[in-house]
């Protein structure tokens, strides 16, 4: 299978940076094609032109939008900061996920044109999950990211990994998750 894995994290002595390193070589050990695109790393602008607007795409937003063309499987790994995804990571699919591209509309209805392709969205924060469930908040992730981008282009999405209480949690802990996700990254994909 051919993945691309979207990574954003501006450091990479992080657990985000285990998770990346966990999963590329899980998936490469099977055999499988894996291409990753460190955000931060590949200098990705994020900011959306006014040009962008009306369907000027420059050769970066190309250059991206062929890894996601190519891929079967789309692994997006990242922290949830302010209760979303980071900036640079939003900025990312307001470029690359573009009309035309990702989606359109077909006499005013809506259509998926990324459809075929799955997405894993593996994401850390500091509160606990239970916190996020009580608020509501986890809900509110699941359809801003999971349906409101995701399944609005066309991606089945398979599962929406969540790793809490990052700041409190011992060696011991992330050591397991990693583990954990060794085995089921490869079971979703």
């Amino acid at each position: 299978m051919k993945h691309l894995i979207i990574y954003t994290h501006p450091r990479k002595r992080s657990f985000n940076h285990a998770i990346l390193e966990t999963v590329t070589e899980s998936l490469r050990q099977e055999g499988d094609e894996v291409i990753v695109r460190d955000l931060y790393d590949i200098g990705f602008q994020p900011v959306l032109g006014p040009s962008e607007l009306l369907g000027g795409v420059g050769e970066d937003v190309v250059r991206e939008q062929s890894y996601v063309s190519w891929a079967e499987h789309v692994i997006f790994i990242y922290p949830l900061w302010w209760a979303g995804m980071p900036a640079m990571l939003k900025g990312y699919i307001d470029r690359v996920f573009s009309y035309g591209f990702a989606y359109k509309y077909d006499d005013g209805v809506q259509v998926g044109l990324l459809a075929g392709k799955k997405a894993t969205l593996i994401h850390t924060q500091n509160k606990s999950s239970e916190q996020y469930e009580a608020s509501g908040m986890g809900n509110a992730l699941r359809l801003t990211i999971d349906e409101g981008i995701l399944a609005y282009c066309g991606f089945e999405v398979n599962r929406h990994f969540v790793f809490d209480s990052i700041l409190s949690s011992t060696v011991e802990h992330r050591q397991a998750w990693l583990a954990q996700l060794s085995e089921t990254i490869l079971f979703h994909s």
